[in-house]
């Protein structure tokens, strides 16, 4: 059995004295759609820089792929689109998606760019215009795109469909089977239950920095007697820990 893309085991975070994760242990498989949700101030976002190794934590560990989350190279195999992009105001979109992939070694191809907007909605003028001037939305669409053009084996997107409309996040989805197609691993966070249950394979609810369910969505409602995920989600989070 390969080893999963992404394995935590035991992960414990604390900020000064209050501790904001509590021995998070589970595993995504290679090829999976995962989605991580909870309310505001779960820790999820916690949890993905404790990945990306933008902090430490106390005890226990993060793999990639089999090898140890801050092991040189570990994160080469990744593209990661934090929940708030906020690109150099000074650059212009053309400039931005070069500086993102010239980073991970690779050739900014300007037709490439130019269908990766397309297929997102984004008018392709977006360009050659700084991104200072952009509207969420948009800024959201080129973030998506580098991230996108940089093909890699996996995929970490925080709060992907914030600041979307419904037809960019429809053709947003759409990208993501694409990648489904090809085997990649995805792990996105989401206050949006219906994109989790739409999208995603396997899920993992957090509450104040604890596990609380781990399996698919069908799993989930079964277990707590709903069809409605969201209704699942509120029992899950008001119920005890699981063991």
């Amino acid at each position: 059995m390969s080893e999963p893309a992404i394995r935590f085991a035991g992960v414990t975070k604390n900020y000064g004295q209050a501790k904001v994760l509590h021995g998070i242990s589970f595993e995504i498989p290679r090829g999976a759609f995962f989605g991580l949700v909870g309310i505001n101030g779960a820790g999820k976002t916690t949890l993905l820089k404790c990945l990306l190794d933008f902090c430490t934590f106390e005890s226990g560990t993060i793999e990639l792929f089999g090898m140890a989350h801050n092991a040189p190279g570990a994160r080469a195999r990744l593209a990661f689109l934090p929940e708030r992009l906020n690109p150099p105001y000074y650059l212009t979109g053309a400039d931005f998606l070069r500086y993102t992939l010239e980073m991970q070694a690779m050739q900014y191809e300007p037709d490439a760019a130019a269908h990766m907007l397309e297929a997102l909605d984004l008018d392709t003028s977006a360009l050659t215009r700084p991104v200072r001037s952009y509207s969420k939305g948009m800024t959201q669409k080129i973030g998506l795109a580098a991230q996108l053009l940089a093909d890699k084996e996996l995929y970490l997107f925080d709060e992907p469909t914030s600041g979307l409309d419904p037809k960019a996040r429809a053709l947003f989805k759409r990208q993501l089977q694409t990648l489904k197609q090809r085997s990649r691993t995805l792990l996105f966070t989401s206050h949006a239950l219906a994109d989790v249950a739409e999208v995603c394979d396997h899920m993992a609810v957090m509450h104040a920095g604890e596990l609380r369910f781990c399996g698919t969505p069908q799993s989930l409602c079964e277990q707590f007697g709903e069809v409605a995920l969201e209704a699942a989600f509120l029992r899950c989070i008001d119920g005890p820990v699981a063991s």
